[in-house]
């Protein structure tokens, strides 16, 4: 990370604040590249068997790391996305598993994910804390449900996750994650959630990604009803109404984010095998939106304020 500081200050790949920023300053990006790292070392001692995962992670995080530095359009993204991901598909099985009309399902999903992780990566400290606790719940799960994959591919994620904490999960971050960091770990737990899926045969595992999935669907079903574009920067996310109009500070945001998807976790552990699944995404997703339907409540109590 050291190494990288250097090297993105002396080709100056920083991030300049716009009106729809949530942070104030210039700030170091591409800081997430600490992921790619953590894959390759993870890599070069299990050549055996991780070629297809690593392929598709290198993939995803050199067209990320390019679009940092200069914008590329969002088919070269997309089409690179469809690329990495169809390399994991091949490599967990899942021609071979899953019907025609799944395989479609599970493109749209994968690739929605993997944005999904993207907008939510916009205050200090909300990709480190969430993908601790993403992994570490499947870490859990690893060791105490069902074993499914080598623990140590966990936990690589899990130790770039405590480093990128250690410069960015603070007032003043010292770097931001970029596109290369948030798209590369979002690769990674999807990765891990769907070799989960199909070693379960259970889709449950999908909420270890509730909140993130609540908020960003929710907000892009938001925007298509203003008339947005989606793919431009926006303030509409309810952790960025929490940060900019009521100024809560952003690691406070950032650990709340953390915290409520620990129990939902939680409750997945607990009850699996012990309630229908379809009725443990019901109460795991009806509070959800409950929560986000606050949103509104907020924006409107803001604009009031603020126009008066």
């Amino acid at each position: 990370m050291l190494l990288y500081f250097k090297v993105a200050d002396h080709f100056n790949i920083i991030d300049k604040p716009n009106l729809r920023s949530s942070h104030t300053e210039i700030t170091l990006r591409g800081g997430g590249i600490i992921f790619w790292f953590a894959a390759l070392s993870y890599f070069v001692q299990h050549l055996e068997n991780n070629y297809f995962f690593f392929t598709g992670i290198t993939l995803v995080s050199l067209v990320s790391f390019w679009d940092d530095i200069q914008s590329l359009s969002n088919k070269i993204r997309i089409s690179i996305h469809f690329l990495a991901i169809t390399l994991i598909f091949y490599d967990l099985g899942v021609f071979n598993l899953v019907p025609i009309w799944g395989i479609v399902i599970t493109y749209i999903l994968s690739i929605g994910l993997i944005n999904a992780y993207n907008f939510m990566d916009g205050i200090n400290g909300i990709t480190g804390l969430y993908t601790l606790v993403v992994m570490g719940s499947m870490l859990y799960v690893n060791t105490k449900v069902q074993l499914f994959i080598d623990a140590s591919f966990i936990k690589y994620a899990m130790i770039a996750s405590v480093v990128f904490l250690f410069f960015n999960y603070r007032k003043k971050a010292k770097c931001f994650a970029g596109d290369v960091g948030s798209i590369a770990i979002a690769f990674w737990v999807i990765y891990l959630v769907l070799k989960l899926i199909l070693i379960t045969n259970s889709l449950i595992w999908l909420l270890f990604l509730a909140v993130y999935g609540v908020d960003a669907i929710c907000t892009i079903m938001h925007r298509l009803y203003l008339k947005q574009n989606i793919f431009e920067a926006h303030r509409l996310h309810l952790y960025q109404v929490l940060s900019n109009e009521y100024k809560i500070q952003h690691r406070l945001v950032s650990l709340y984010y953390a915290l409520v998807q620990i129990a939902v976790s939680a409750l997945v552990i607990f009850l699996y095998h012990k309630v229908d699944d379809v009725f443990l995404f019901v109460i795991v997703i009806v509070p959800l939106l409950f929560v986000y339907t606050l949103k509104f409540y907020l924006l409107n109590k803001h604009t009031l304020k603020f126009n008066s």
